[in-house]
Parts: C-alpha cells; sequence; structure tokens
C-alpha cells in the first residue's frame, strides 16, 4: 500500500527548495521575462546556490557521484522548482539520468565534470524530419577504425548553447524485424569542441522566456571509438530509461505552475467585488475553482503513484504516458480558467497567470506529444490481446 505521508527528510527538502525558489528564484522572475535572459553573474550565483543544496545531481545514483535520492522525492523537488519560470533557465538545470550510464573514461571525461558543475550537458534526438518517430532519424554514425564520424543534423536542442556537450542519438545501421527493416540507434557523448560540430542558433519561440533551443549540425564530426554509451544498437534502450523520469519532471512542473495559477484566482474570487459582493459567491466562479482543485489533486496522486511505482520497480511506460498526458493537459486547463476567472488583469503582464497560461502550451508538446503519450498507453492496453 501507498502511505502518503512524506518522511522527514522529504519534508524537509520540500521545504528546502521551496525557500530556495521563494526567496532566491521567484524575486528574478522580472529580469528574465524582461530580458529573455538572466545576467551571467546572477545565472552563477543560483546554480552555485544549487549545487550547494545538493539539488545539482540529486537525481542521479549515489554510486555514480550523484545524490541517490529516491524517484519521489526528486518529484517534489522538481515540484517546488517549476514553480517558477527560472526552472528551465540555466541556474537550475540537472544533469541527464541517462549519464548514469557512463562507463570507463566516459566518466572522467564527461560524468564526473558534469557532477563538479564544471560541464554542462544537453540531449540530442528530435531531428526537422524525426520527431516523435525516432527510427526516421537521418542523423547517422559510421565506424571508421578507431572512430565514429557522424553527420546530419538536430534542432530544438534545449540550452545547446550554454552546454559543452550532448548525448547524440543517431543512426548506426539497420536491422530486421517481423515488421520490416529498421534502424538500429546508437548514443554518443559529442563535445561541443570536436571538429565538425557547429552549434547554431534555434527558432524564437513562445514559451519559457530563458530557455533557448538550438540547431546542432555534424558534418563529419569524428570521435573516438570510446564515446559510444552503451553497445551499438542501445540507443533505444538508453531513451527508455531516461523519457520515463522526464516526463514525470514535466508532469511534476506542470501540476507546480497549476497550482499556483488556481491560488492567484481563488485569492481574486475571495476579494474581488462586483455587484455588491465577493466575486467567488458566484456559481460560475465558484464551480470552476472547485473543479480546479479536484483536478490538481487527481495530478498530484498520480505524480505519487507514478514516482512510488519507480521506486518499486514496477512502473510501466504506460504509467508515466499517462501521468505526463493528464498533468501537462491539465495544467492548459486550469491555466486559462484561472485567466478566465481573474479577467483582463489575467492578460496583463503585471500578473503571472498570463506567463504561466502560455508556458503551458509547450507542456504537451515536448517530451513526447500528448498523441504519442496516448499511442503509448492504447499500445499497453490493446498487446496483451494481440492487438
Amino acid at each position: 500500500m501507498i502511505d502518503f505521508t512524506l518522511t522527514e527528510e522529504q519534508q524537509m527538502l520540500v521545504e528546502m527548495t521551496r525557500s530556495f525558489v521563494e526567496k532566491e528564484m521567484l524575486p528574478h522572475e522580472e529580469t528574465l521575462e524582461n530580458t529573455d535572459t538572466l545576467p551571467p553573474e546572477l545565472a552563477a550565483s543560483l546554480r552555485k546556490r544549487s549545487m550547494e543544496l545538493g539539488l545539482h545531481a540529486c537525481n542521479l545514483p549515489e554510486k555514480v557521484g550523484g545524490g541517490g535520492l529516491d524517484a519521489v522525492s526528486v518529484m517534489l523537488i522538481e515540484k517546488e522548482l517549476g514553480r517558477t519560470s527560472l526552472a528551465l533557465a540555466e541556474c537550475a538545470h540537472r544533469p541527464l539520468n541517462i549519464l548514469a550510464a557512463c562507463e570507463d573514461e566516459q566518466v572522467t571525461q564527461f560524468l564526473e565534470p558534469t557532477l563538479r558543475g564544471e560541464k554542462r550537458d544537453c540531449i540530442a534526438m528530435t531531428e526537422p524530419g524525426a520527431g516523435s518517430d525516432l527510427r526516421s532519424m537521418k542523423c547517422k554514425a559510421v565506424r571508421d577504425g578507431g572512430c565514429w564520424i557522424i553527420n546530419g543534423e538536430k534542432h530544438f536542442i534545449s540550452q545547446a548553447f550554454v552546454s559543452d556537450f550532448c548525448v547524440l542519438f543517431a543512426a548506426t545501421g539497420e536491422e530486421k524485424t517481423n515488421k520490416g527493416i529498421k534502424k538500429l540507434i546508437s548514443a554518443f557523448l559529442v563535445d561541443f569542441s570536436d571538429p565538425g560540430v557547429e552549434v547554431a542558433p534555434g527558432y524564437k519561440n513562445v514559451s519559457h522566456r530563458g530557455y533557448t533551443n538550438n540547431i546542432l549540425r555534424f558534418e563529419n564530426a569524428r570521435i573516438p571509438e570510446w564515446r559510444i554509451m552503451g553497445p551499438e544498437g542501445d540507443g533505444f534502450r538508453l531513451v527508455n530509461q531516461w523519457l520515463g523520469p522526464t516526463r514525470l519532471t514535466v508532469a511534476a512542473t506542470s501540476v507546480a505552475r497549476a497550482e499556483r495559477a488556481f491560488e492567484i484566482a481563488l485569492n481574486y474570487a475571495a476579494t474581488r467585488e462586483q455587484f455588491g459582493q465577493k466575486i467567488g459567491k458566484f456559481q460560475g466562479i465558484s464551480f470552476p475553482l472547485a473543479d480546479m482543485t479536484t483536478e490538481i489533486k487527481l495530478a498530484n496522486l498520480m505524480l505519487l503513484e507514478t514516482a512510488w511505482k519507480i521506486d518499486r520497480g514496477t512502473v510501466t511506460p504506460e504509467d508515466c504516458a499517462m501521468t505526463k498526458l493528464y498533468c501537462t493537459e491539465m495544467l492548459a486547463r486550469v491555466a486559462d480558467q484561472a485567466l478566465q476567472t481573474v479577467g483582463g488583469m489575467g492578460l496583463m503582464e503585471d500578473l503571472p497567470l498570463e506567463r504561466i497560461w502560455r508556458d503551458a502550451r509547450v507542456e504537451r508538446i515536448w517530451d513526447g506529444t500528448s498523441e504519442i503519450q496516448r499511442h503509448i498507453i492504447s499500445r499497453g492496453l490493446l498487446r496483451p490481446l494481440g492487438s
């Protein structure tokens, strides 16, 4: 059975992270909104503070030098950090959990410097012609003696401009399956200082100030053979290992912002007067408030159960997909209704509602669109029945 009571350590983590967010991150939201970036010295200071608090690598196993926190604790931290728009800025970045797969020289050259905050990582999967369908990627790596030669292009690569290297997924051959010929996908550690690697500007986007995306181009980029992660063709296993917890992070930050939007709407409904009474007295306002808080409660329960299953080793792809799907779509509904409750002022920059509403849109797209999540869920239902 699930015990919904947080341990003393988990409660301390929540309180510590919330204090960090409220006292040291929230005051800088307007700077981020107005300039689309944080001053380098401020970003460095917040990053240093995050490391001092043990938040930087809390998601990685202790055996590789990380904080070794359980999935429930990491989810609670991600949720607290998700309350602020600075959560996706470079100051709050945590190493990719996929780096736990590093071995031998990969550990000393990539994992350990990242844990120390000396290097920053990013993930490179999506291509202009290959988003949800990873098998259709055209970026390829060809073995040449003791090296791999990489050619191709990636886009929508988060924060590559402030990163030192990427975990790159590329095609390394083909295999015969009962559904025909499919590409073998492998993962590589590619340093942005490697010859033939270009980090180019990405696209201007509507969501998340301080978040940037970049285009990566590889033209006969030559990397040593030891940079491949795991056996050749092991990329899909690594992707699936990484995506589940990442989708839970997206879900947790979505719930955090939904809670913040709801709090604004609730306080407004309790204080704003029209027609001689508080607007919260009108069913047109009070009933949507009831719906919002019910949806948020359901989302929190899904978050807790999925993280709990990760810790027990019983989580399924469908669990993560359901949680990501519901929480991100719930955020869209709550953000929109909260803005409707506040009315015209909700669209003004004086309140964070327009920011939450605007930022909510991308959550249903990245780390697997809502349609992909529904595909994963329905596939899990039908496969046991032979369909």
